[in-house]
């Protein structure tokens, strides 16, 4: 039956014919425009250039990519009411998780249908969840938002993937390993040991799990993510399964612990020192004993002194005395003024 209506389309070339045929087991409906469906099948190793532009798949997987979050963060929102932000956000990133993508493009024979060059067999792990993500994005240009959602509702979501066991599924190994350092208060440490390129041209990334400067499990993967999710998981096996790597742990969490804890020797003194304050004894101290000693320092500076007054003898000049001249109620200013004149002159 779906031959005769396909025999119906007019397709030129017999291919084409396969491709629609194909398209419809995987998504349950006919295209409308088979070139999108074609060009999110065209990985860019094999890249061709229309009009200048380049025809591969990326474009249509970055459109896919955005309306995957959009149409399952909408199907987990409404599936489980009540649920909040953070427990909604891991169950569709365990959806949408590369993983996850690559098993459905093999189940649901993507993969198969990719054209490739067939010299990136390292990194074929990407290609199916790519395609995936691609056929989304052309989907979403060939029949709009509403056939994504019927795709992934009814297709992937009713038949492929148990919502409600992924959803409780555990699989952030590198969450629980740091949650785990945690509650046990041990350093942890995920370091970089190679980066470098495959035989591909596709950047590789190789980690290791430190705790308390003992050697976990090391990962490598094509992300820094998955990569140290290989690590983690890996570590998480021989801490349940090698007692002496645990203890090993312990013991330099320990002596760790033990070094911040023993106490300093030396003890700052809290004496505070006032020695910025001018006292009488200490302005005693420096000035001179006597006129014979002022004298020998001044002969002394290699500055030359200010000019200094004219002296006299103390037994020619009477110091001025304004021992009698008081003021009181009963005098007025101009009384006290004519008192002090007659004083001076009286002293002639």
């Amino acid at each position: 039956m779906l031959n005769n209506l396909i025999d119906r389309i007019r397709l030129p070339f017999r291919k084409e014919k396969e491709l629609y045929l194909s398209i419809y087991h995987i998504l349950g409906f006919f295209p409308k425009d088979i070139s999108y469906y074609k060009q999110a099948l065209m990985h860019k190793s094999i890249m061709r250039r229309e009009k200048g532009k380049p025809i591969n798949n990326e474009r249509l997987e970055f459109l896919g990519d955005a309306i995957l979050d959009a149409v399952v963060g909408d199907i987990v929102y409404h599936h489980f009411e009540g649920k909040r932000e953070g427990f909604l956000t891991n169950t569709r990133s365990k959806i949408v998780q590369r993983e996850t993508l690559n098993k459905l493009a093999n189940e649901l024979g993507i993969t198969k249908l990719i054209l490739s060059s067939g010299n990136n067999g390292s990194h074929n792990s990407y290609l199916g969840g790519n395609a995936f993500e691609a056929l989304v994005g052309a989907v979403y240009l060939d029949q709009g938002y509403s056939a994504c959602m019927r795709f992934m509702e009814k297709r992937i979501l009713g038949q492929l993937i148990d919502i409600d066991k992924v959803a409780y599924k555990e699989v952030n190994f590198k969450s629980k390993l740091i949650e785990w350092s945690q509650k046990n208060r041990v350093d942890i440490e995920f370091r970089l040991l190679e980066q470098k390129k495959d035989q591909g041209g596709s950047p590789t990334f190789c980690y290791q799990v430190f705790i308390e400067g003992r050697e976990g499990g090391v990962g490598s993967g094509y992300s820094k993510k998955e990569s140290q999710q290989l690590a983690s998981k890996l570590t998480l096996e021989k801490l349940r399964r090698k007692p002496q790597f645990i203890e090993a742990v312990f013991n330099a969490k320990a002596n760790r612990t033990k070094m911040e804890e023993m106490p300093v020797e030396n003890v700052p003194d809290t004496e505070q020192k006032e020695d910025f304050i001018i006292t009488q004894s200490n302005t005693e101290e420096k000035a001179p004993r006597n006129k014979k000693s002022a004298k020998r320092r001044t002969e002394n500076e290699t500055e030359i002194p200010a000019e200094q007054p004219p002296t006299m003898d103390t037994d020619e000049v009477d110091e001025f005395d304004l021992s009698d001249i008081t003021a009181t109620p009963k005098n007025s200013r101009e009384d006290i003024i004519a008192a002090a004149e007659e004083a001076a002159f009286a002293s002639e």
